[in-house]
């Protein structure tokens, strides 16, 4: 990926913070033999699959205020993208990745340190964390819908936005979810992988 086919792919940034996404990628491929933070398979196609697919979630919200949560942080997807293009916007909010696994959040920290982008890394089972009222939650390959928003109950803004990324079986985790909650949806078409979606969710309540 060139920082010329980056802006043309997605939206303008500058070069330190596409310097920064490079680094963030070239310490994933460093550490990922040892902790496994994304699926082998995918490192080749690493921009596309995680990089590009986490700043779609990023330009979601353009407001820029409050706080953003990703939860299930785990190789720093939207967590991580999500800071370095908060830091690249000069966006006022705060940032905070939530990661049980202490390995993963070593990573996450690394990342943040050598990149020099600010955010906090909690290292605790997401249920744990006290409630954090996000006005953005985020959270990629994490859990099933209807999970996603149990966590969002405990964790979003009444008046927040939840961010999720869902692939092709997204209607069926959606019927699904409708058993036991209400909420407002917006489905928003994936750029990086046909049939997927990214779900825009506010207003959740227990049925």
């Amino acid at each position: 990926m060139s920082f010329s086919q980056f802006k043309l792919d997605n939206f303008d940034v500058s070069r330190e913070t596409f310097e920064r996404l490079e680094l963030l990628a070239s310490l994933l491929k460093k550490w990922n033999p040892t902790i496994n933070l994304v699926s082998k398979s995918t490192l080749g196609d690493l921009w596309d699959r995680h990089i590009q697919d986490s700043v779609q979630v990023f330009t979601q919200d353009k407001d820029g205020t409050g706080s953003w949560v990703d939860i299930g942080s785990g190789g720093g997807f939207p967590g991580l993208v999500v800071a370095i293009l908060n830091a690249d916007k000069k966006y006022p909010r705060t940032v905070t990745l939530i990661e049980s696994d202490l390995r993963k959040c070593t990573f996450l920290r690394t990342v943040l340190r050598e990149t020099g982008v600010k955010a906090t890394v909690l290292n605790d089972r997401i249920e744990k964390v006290e409630p954090q009222n996000a006005r953005i939650l985020s959270a990629r390959a994490l859990a099933d819908l209807s999970s996603l928003l149990e966590f969002s109950e405990h964790h979003l803004d009444p008046e927040g936005t939840a961010l999720f990324p869902k692939g092709i079986n997204w209607k069926n985790e959606l019927q699904e979810a409708q058993k036991t909650w209400s909420f407002e949806c917006e489905s928003i078409k994936s750029d990086t992988q046909e049939g997927a979606v990214i779900l825009k969710i506010r207003d959740i309540h227990r049925v």
